[in-house]
């Protein structure tokens, strides 16, 4: 279907547009100079990115990348554009991922810790795992969960990914200080004894105990300072029976 036409005397422009005549000639207003500019931008800073995007070795897109090129609103609208031609997936409000589609099960999408560690660098804030997330990651659970939470020294907040969901949880800057990675993972697992039964309570401990085995006992205590103080006990008598 072509544009509109609208004619005057002699003139014809597309109608989509505003126009003032003065005796056998039309000029487009102010208004109408600005939609052709934006226009323009839009479309510039659409075939930058769509060239950007084979280049680029991550595979997640916030707008703020590109606010270089142009206006907030003009980078909006091409990466609105490129999801519609399927050049990128929008993932939640701001993250958009370049599109990968694998011949047998579709569209790739990266790892949830993946998308937050990304959004971590971005917003130059620290995130560690915590929750189920946090003993999965520890070899104490096989089961990845729907939902991941991540402690964060950055603002709290949730967003939605496909069928699960991303959490950022704020949290005191000494509760992310443990320096050994096995070590905090263990205190966040220590973390969800509460929330089993007792039998199950005892299985996670010896668990934890295992996956420590191999932690210098000095690398133990050093981090234990950083857990909340019912952790730290229980961290304690975990180098005594080591």
């Amino acid at each position: 279907m072509g544009i509109a036409l609208k004619c005057q005397e002699n003139s014809c422009f597309p109608d989509i547009f505003h126009y003032f005549c003065q005796e056998n000639s039309c000029f487009p207003d102010r208004l109408t100079i600005g939609r052709i500019l934006e226009s323009t931008q839009m479309a510039s800073i659409k075939k930058y990115i769509k060239e950007d995007l084979k280049n680029r070795g991550g595979d997640i897109i916030f707008p703020e990348d590109y606010l270089h090129l142009g206006s907030p609103e003009a980078i909006h609208k091409a990466l609105s554009r490129l999801t519609k031609e399927k050049e990128l997936v929008r993932l939640a409000k701001g993250i958009y991922l370049r599109q990968v589609i694998d011949a047998i099960i579709g569209p790739i999408v990266p790892p949830i810790e993946e998308i937050a560690k990304a959004i971590a660098e971005k917003e130059h804030v620290v995130i560690r795992p915590t929750g189920a997330y946090a003993m999965n990651k520890l070899g104490i659970s096989t089961q990845v969960p729907m939902k991941v939470v991540f402690l964060t020294d950055g603002q709290s907040r949730s967003i939605k990914i496909g069928r699960g969901r991303l959490t950022f949880k704020r949290v005191r800057p000494k509760l992310l200080g443990a320096k050994n990675e096995l070590v905090y993972l263990a205190i966040q697992a220590l973390e969800e004894l509460g929330k089993q039964d007792e039998e199950t309570q005892q299985q996670t401990f010896e668990k934890i105990r295992v996956a420590l085995a191999n932690v210098p006992r000095e690398a133990i205590l050093a981090d234990a300072k950083y857990a909340p103080q019912r952790i730290t006990k229980l961290l304690h008598y975990l180098v005594s029976v080591k």
